[in-house]
């Protein structure tokens, strides 16, 4: 019976190695070809380079216009956040903590959200906007705001990513808060608070695990989105990372400069693994909720 169990351990730990050296191994890898120069990256791929050439970095960020795409997935995705939050946060206290008519409708319809991959639906969201632009321009506000457009438009390219991630967002949400102890909503209630501060309060500090864990998660669907960035965002100085990395790719190809295309990608992983590495506590406990309460 020892024995099978040390062999079993011996398996899983085992399994765990070569999971984690199959990622640690191509990131290592991209991070050493990025402060490569070319005559190094060309004599070995895999050997370790014989210096810092951060001269690929200066490349990607300015030659690459990677520094302009940086700001844009920046206030894409933090507007994107900000606005998911405030709509996501009062959706699941309410869905969770209070009972009306229609609340397991509402419940059902976000489960169904879950199911439906921004990528099906790319094209009909093209073509809302764009008809929504064509009547924006067509009324009386065009001669008010003469320059607007949805397309092309940041704060609306996040809007669309927040409205995408709200069924996952509330549906976890919802199922940690149903599993908050009343009780402290009652301590409050006696104390005087309202619904607004005992949720803000008592709530959501109580649900930080589970708010981090939704953050991190979006954060990454947001950041790394590509095909609605590309479709939506037709002018070179509002793409996002994504798709100008994809660019970059090209161009670098052509010039055969492998160097610029690493440290562009370096950008673009380095802020979600600062990111995990700050928050990977506090995801483990967020990765322990969201069973369906029923």
């Amino acid at each position: 019976m020892k024995d099978s169990n040390k062999l079993y351990k011996f398996f899983v730990y085992f399994c765990f190695l070569v999971f984690g050296l199959s990622i640690l191994i191509p990131v290592a890898w991209v991070f050493m070809a990025s402060i490569k120069s070319n005559p190094e990256f060309y004599k070995g791929p895999w050997d370790l380079p014989q210096g810092f050439y951060y001269q690929n970095f200066i490349d990607a960020w300015t030659g690459a216009k990677m520094g302009a795409y940086l700001l844009n997935s920046v206030i894409v995705t933090a507007s994107a956040l900000g606005i998911l939050l405030l709509v996501a946060l009062p959706a699941a206290y309410v869905l969770a903590r209070m009972d009306f008519k229609g609340k397991s409708f509402l419940k059902t319809l976000m489960k169904a959200g879950l199911f439906i991959n921004l990528s099906y639906i790319v094209i009909p969201i093209f073509i809302m906007v764009k008809d929504w632009t064509k009547a924006f321009n067509n009324s009386f506000l065009a001669e008010i705001f003469q320059s607007f457009s949805l397309l092309n438009n940041r704060f609306v390219l996040a809007l669309i990513y927040a409205a995408t991630a709200i069924p996952f967002t509330v549906y976890l949400l919802s199922n940690f808060f149903s599993s908050i102890s009343k009780s402290y909503e009652e301590a409050a209630y006696i104390d005087g608070a309202g619904y607004f501060r005992t949720m803000v309060d008592i709530i959501i500090p109580m649900a930080k695990p589970a708010v981090i864990t939704v953050i991190l998660f979006n954060f990454l669907s947001f950041w790394n989105e590509y095909i609605l960035a590309l479709t939506l965002m037709t002018n070179e100085k509002m793409r996002t990372l994504p798709v100008g990395l994809i660019n970059l790719q090209q161009a670098a190809r052509g010039a055969a400069n492998y160097g610029r295309l690493y440290a562009g990608l370096v950008l673009v992983m380095l802020p979600t693994l600062i990111l995990y590495i700050l928050v990977q506590k506090q995801l483990t406990e967020g990765m322990m909720v969201g069973g369906d309460k029923g």
